[in-house]
């Protein structure tokens, strides 16, 4: 897969974000798939996306801006920064309690891609400065 197939995918998949669409998200991920999430544990499958984007669901309201998709020349590897502004709508397991709270947060994702669809999501950001905010 070209680069700039890689930049289509990935925009895709973060416009499809931004419209809240989970289930376009996933339609972009390989059958081996595996979401490395900030501060968490490996989950595989696409099954296991799905229940956490049902969570985050429940739990947030996100909109990413200012981002930014870049890849590497044969189209298997991408990077994106941006920023996160969410609203915090329902208390996450072990955070604080949610009251609404908004916060704004500069976050970044790397990926590995295969045949036009996403292989690996690896998310980072800093849930230090999270707690800060909804605190």
């Amino acid at each position: 897969m070209p680069r700039a197939a890689a930049l289509a995918v990935i925009s895709t998949y973060y416009e499809a974000f931004n419209r809240g669409d989970t289930s376009a998200m996933e339609a972009l991920l390989t059958e081996d798939f595996e979401h490395h999430v900030n501060e968490g544990q490996i989950r595989r499958g696409v099954e296991k996306f799905r229940a956490f984007n049902a969570h985050m669901t429940r739990c947030y309201r996100e909109k990413l801006a200012d981002i930014v998709v870049m890849a590497n020349d044969a189209g298997t590897r991408a990077a994106a920064e941006f920023t996160v502004h969410g609203s915090y709508i329902a208390t996450d397991d072990g955070l604080p309690e949610a009251r609404g709270q908004s916060y704004i947060l500069p976050a970044g994702t790397f990926f590995t891609l295969r045949g036009n669809q996403i292989q690996r999501v690896t998310t980072y950001y800093n849930l230090a400065d999270w707690i800060r905010q909804v605190s």
